[in-house]
């Protein structure tokens, strides 16, 4: 039995839910996000300012263990929809190395980051950036799993190296730094 599924969603004040066949909308200040789920071994239901997800009644018990798990999972994912539209997530990425930096031009990063040409990378719909510094990007969005896959594909152009620890990383990113070779 799933410890994170028994949890209700607390739906805050000025975001609107809609429950049709195996989606539910949210809507919010910050955007709209559609959420797809197993309508044959999950239900979710809305009473008053609560979510409720549940495993389907009258399913197999032999699925019970899986609809408990994917009720789980649901209601993680619905519940980073709701604070998603709510208040937004946001990453930070630092650019470390010399010479290293970022521009914005529109929904188009241009990162000079130690090749012999920049590096431009298209946002994606839902994403936007921010550059506070040449060397810090802050990306943010409503929807969690845009947005880290997002950073993953920025800092994939240039990754940490072991050796200086120069590259693309998060801001809370600590780079274990290999020891150079003696002669």
């Amino acid at each position: 039995m799933s410890k994170v599924a028994k949890l209700p969603i607390l739906v805050s004040v000025g975001t609107e839910i809609k429950i049709k066949s195996g989606v539910v909308e949210v809507k919010g200040p910050k955007g709209r996000l559609l959420i797809d789920f197993n309508q044959q071994l999950v239900s979710v239901g809305l009473e008053e300012q609560t979510l409720l997800v549940r495993p389907k009644e009258g399913i197999a018990a032999s699925l019970m263990k899986q609809a408990w798990a994917l009720a789980g999972t649901t209601r993680a994912i619905l519940n980073n929809a709701l604070i998603g539209v709510s208040q937004g997530f946001e990453k930070k990425l630092e650019l470390i190395g010399v010479g290293y930096r970022a521009q914005i031009k529109g929904k188009v990063i241009t990162l000079t980051v130690g090749y012999s040409h920049p590096v431009e990378f298209n946002l994606p719909e839902g994403v936007s950036a921010q550059v506070p510094t040449q060397t810090e990007l802050l990306l943010t969005s409503s929807d969690k799993q845009l947005l880290g896959q997002t950073a993953a594909n920025i800092r994939s152009v240039r990754r940490p190296e072991p050796y200086k620890g120069k590259g693309i990383r998060y801001s809370d990113e600590q780079v274990k730094t290999k020891e150079a070779k003696k002669k």
